[in-house]
C-alpha cells in the first residue's frame, strides 16, 4: 500500500519551473505574430517574441529589458506593435521605449521625478504615435492622489492628455476616420465589472455614453472598418455581444447564455475579434470550460472542435484566428485556427514536459448545493481533479483534499493544465478548485451574489464543497486543507477562523488578514473595492465605525484559529502588504498554533522568480506532510519547511 501524499512522481517543483514561460499576450502585426512570456528562470522577466511568416521565432527584447507595467498594479497592455515598430513600458523604471526595425530600445519618455511615478498601459500604437492609459503617482504616495488619464504620445515623446476627469479609463480606440475616439471609464466605488461606461467623442467634441453605467458593465470596444462599434455588455445578465452602427441604435447581436467577457483585472484582454469578411470570432465559458466559435453575419454560430478549454488574446489575421489557448492536458500555446476548415496550427508550442498524459488528472465539472444564505442562488461550482498516478495501483485510505480558492475575488478557475495542481494530484491528493458564488463566467447575478457578502458566501461555498466530497466518500474528512492567494488567501484565513473544524490545514499566499488595514493601505484601483464586497468604509470612523470590517477580518477571530497554517508572502507586495501576513503570523505565534512563514524579498503580488516558486510549492507540501504525518518522496530531496509549534 502507498500512502496518499507520498506517491513518487516526476512532477516535481523543479519540473514546474524548468524552462517554464507563462504566455501573457498575443498581438498580430501584418503577417507577423507577436507574444510576451514571463520566464521564471530569468527572474520573471517579460520577454517579447516575434514569429515571422516563415516560422522563424526571435526574442526581440534582450535582457535586462522587461515589458511589464505597474498601472493598477496588475498591469497588462504593457506593449504593442504597429507597422513593425514596438512600444513597451520597461518594468524597472516604468518609462516608455520604442524599437524600430533593426534598432535597439530607444527612450520615448524620460524618467519621472518620482521613481515609477508615471506609468503607461493599454498601449495602442499607430504609424505616428501611441494611445495609452497614463497613471501618475505623486510624491505623497497616497492612493487618493493618483491620477489616471488617456493620453496621446507622439514619436518625439510629447504627451497630450485627451481624457481626464474619471477615476479610471481604459481601452482607447480610434475609429476608422482617425478622429472619433471611444473609451471605457468608471468611477469609485465601482470596479470595471460593476459599472463601466462606453463613451464616444466625435471630432466636434460631442461625447455620448453608448452603454454602461450603474448595474451595467462594458468590455472591449472595437471599431469595424465601416464605423460600427462592437462591444461586450452584461445588460442581459451575461456579457453578450453588441454593436452600434453609425447613426443607429445599440443592438444585441449574440447572447450565448454565459459570459463572453471576463473581469478586467488587466488591460488588453480580447475575447472577440472582427474578421475581414464580416465574421466574428469569440470565446465564451460554459460548464467551467471555454468554447471558441465563429459568428456569421447571418447569425449562425459554429463552435470549433479543439482540445483546449481556455482561449484568450483573440486576434484576427486574414481568414484565421490567432490566440492563446490551453487545456486540461496542454499548457498555454499560441494557436492559429483557420475559420473555414477549423484546422489549427500551433505557432508557439508548450514546453516538452516529457510526460505521458496519463499523469495528468482529468478535470470534472461539479455543481453542488449551496447554503440558503439570502443570495437566491442555491448551487455553486467547482472543478475537481482526482488523484492520478499511473505508477500507483493500491492506496492506503481515502485521499487528502486540497481546496483551492482563486484570487480576485471577482475571478474564476481557468481550466488550463497547471503543473501546480498536478504536483498535488500525482502525489495522491484530490484537488477541488471552487468557483464560489461571486465568481465570473456564470453571469452577473451569480457574480453579484458576493456583493456585501465577501467573507460569508465564499466561506459557505468552500466548506460546502469540501463536505460534499467528504460525504460522497471521495476524500478523507480528517485531511482536508484549503489554500489560496490574495483574495483567495483571505478566504483561507477566514474559513479557518470563522468556519473552524472543517479544514485541518491551510496555506495562505499573500492573503488578507485585516480588511480595514487593506482598505486603508491598498492601491488606487482596489481602494474602494471593499465598498461593494463588504460595506462602504469610513477611514475617519475607526474600528467602531466600521463594525462589519472588524467582524469579517480573520485577525479579529484568532481565538478560534487553531488550524495549522503556512503563510507565504512577497516582500514588495503593494496590493496586500507584508504587514497583513505578519499580523496573522504574530497571532499564531502568540497562541502557539503550528505555523510556517516564508517571506520572499523582491517579490510582489504573486511569485515570479523560479527559486521562490519552488520554495513555496515544496514548503507547502512539506507543511502538509508534517501536519498529517506522511513521508516526503526521498528522491526529491525536499527540505522540510521550519514549523513553529509553540
Amino acid at each position: 500500500m502507498s500512502s496518499p501524499g507520498s506517491w513518487p512522481t516526476p512532477i516535481t517543483s523543479e519540473l514546474v519551473i524548468r524552462t517554464a514561460a507563462r504566455l501573457e499576450e498575443v498581438v498580430v502585426d501584418g503577417a507577423d505574430v507577436w507574444w510576451s512570456e514571463s520566464r521564471p528562470d530569468e527572474g520573471g522577466r517579460s520577454v517579447l517574441v516575434r514569429r515571422s511568416p516563415d516560422g522563424t521565432v526571435t526574442d526581440v527584447l534582450p535582457a535586462p529589458w522587461n515589458a511589464r507595467t505597474r498601472v493598477h498594479e496588475y498591469g497588462g497592455g504593457a506593449w504593442t506593435v504597429a507597422e513593425g515598430a514596438v512600444w513597451f513600458t520597461n518594468f524597472s523604471d516604468q518609462s516608455l521605449y520604442r524599437i524600430d526595425q533593426g534598432a535597439g530600445p530607444a527612450a520615448v519618455t524620460g524618467e519621472p521625478a518620482v521613481p515609477s511615478g508615471v506609468r503607461h498601459a493599454d498601449l495602442r500604437g499607430t504609424a505616428d504615435g501611441l494611445l495609452a492609459v497614463r497613471e501618475t503617482h505623486p510624491a505623497s504616495g497616497a492612493a487618493a492622489d493618483v491620477v489616471n488619464e488617456l493620453v496621446w504620445i507622439g514619436t518625439d515623446g510629447e504627451e497630450v492628455a485627451i481624457v481626464s476627469g474619471p477615476d479610471f479609463v481604459s481601452d482607447p480606440a480610434l475609429a476608422p476616420d482617425g478622429a472619433t475616439l471611444a473609451w471605457l471609464q468608471w468611477n469609485h466605488p465601482h470596479m470595471p465589472w460593476d459599472a463601466a461606461q462606453l463613451v464616444v467623442r466625435t471630432p466636434d467634441g460631442i461625447e455620448t455614453v453608448v452603454a454602461g453605467g450603474p448595474g451595467e458593465s462594458v468590455v472591449q470596444p472595437t471599431w469595424a472598418p465601416d464605423g460600427t462599434l462592437w462591444f461586450l455588455c452584461d445588460r442581459t445578465d451575461v456579457w453578450s455581444l453588441y454593436r452600434k452602427a453609425p447613426g443607429g441604435d445599440t443592438e444585441l447581436v449574440l447572447d450565448v447564455g454565459s459570459d463572453i467577457a471576463r473581469p478586467q483585472w488587466q488591460f488588453g484582454a480580447s475575447r472577440f475579434a472582427l474578421l475581414d469578411d464580416g465574421r466574428i470570432a469569440l470565446a465564451y465559458g460554459r460548464d467551467g470550460a471555454d468554447r471558441l466559435a465563429v459568428l456569421s453575419p447571418g447569425g449562425d454560430l459554429r463552435e470549433f472542435d479543439l482540445p483546449y478549454a481556455s482561449f484568450t488574446s483573440l486576434r484576427a489575421q486574414g481568414g484565421r484566428i490567432v490566440c492563446a489557448a490551453g487545456g486540461p492536458a496542454a499548457e498555454r500555446v499560441v494557436l492559429a485556427v483557420d475559420v473555414d476548415s477549423g484546422d489549427a496550427e500551433v505557432l508557439r508550442p508548450a514546453r516538452d514536459l516529457g510526460l505521458d498524459p496519463a499523469w495528468f488528472s482529468p478535470p470534472e465539472f461539479l455543481t453542488f448545493p449551496a447554503p440558503d444564505d439570502g443570495t437566491g442562488i442555491e448551487v455553486a461550482h467547482a472543478v475537481v481533479y482526482p488523484p492520478t498516478n499511473p505508477d500507483v495501483t493500491a492506496t492506503d485510505g481515502l485521499p487528502p483534499l486540497v481546496v483551492m480558492v482563486h484570487g480576485g475575488p471577482t475571478s474564476s478557475h481557468d481550466r488550463v493544465l497547471s503543473l501546480e495542481i498536478q504536483y498535488f494530484t500525482s502525489r495522491g491528493f484530490c484537488v477541488a478548485h471552487v468557483d464560489y458564488r461571486g465568481s465570473t463566467d456564470y453571469g452577473r447575478r451569480y457574480r453579484d451574489a458576493l456583493q456585501g457578502r465577501w467573507g460569508v458566501v465564499d466561506l459557505d461555498d468552500v466548506v460546502a464543497c469540501a463536505q460534499h466530497l467528504a460525504d460522497a466518500g471521495r476524500v478523507d474528512p480528517a485531511r482536508m486543507a484549503i489554500r489560496g492567494g490574495s483574495a483567495g488567501g483571505y478566504t483561507v484565513l477566514a474559513a479557518l477562523s470563522m468556519r473552524p473544524g472543517v479544514f485541518t490545514a491551510g496555506a495562505s499566499h499573500y492573503g488578507v488578514a485585516d480588511l480595514a488595514a487593506l482598505a486603508a493601505e491598498t492601491h488606487k484601483f482596489e481602494s474602494r473595492y471593499l465598498d461593494g464586497l463588504i460595506a462602504p468604509y469610513d477611514p475617519d470612523a475607526g474600528p467602531s465605525g466600521n463594525p462589519v470590517y472588524a467582524e469579517r477580518s480573520p485577525i479579529n477571530h484568532v481565538d478560534t484559529l487553531d488550524t495549522p497554517l503556512a503563510v507565504f508572502q512577497g516582500g514588495e507586495d503593494a496590493v496586500v502588504p507584508p504587514s497583513q501576513a505578519e499580523a496573522i503570523v504574530s497571532a499564531l505565534r502568540a497562541k502557539g498554533v503550528p505555523h510556517a512563514y516564508l517571506l520572499f524579498p523582491g517579490e510582489q503580488h504573486g511569485f515570479r522568480q523560479a527559486a521562490n516558486i519552488r520554495a513555496a510549492l515544496d514548503g507547502e507540501l512539506s507543511f502538509y506532510a508534517q501536519v498529517w504525518g506522511f513521508d516526503l518522496p526521498a528522491a526529491e530531496g525536499i527540505e522540510p519547511i521550519p514549523v513553529v509549534r509553540g
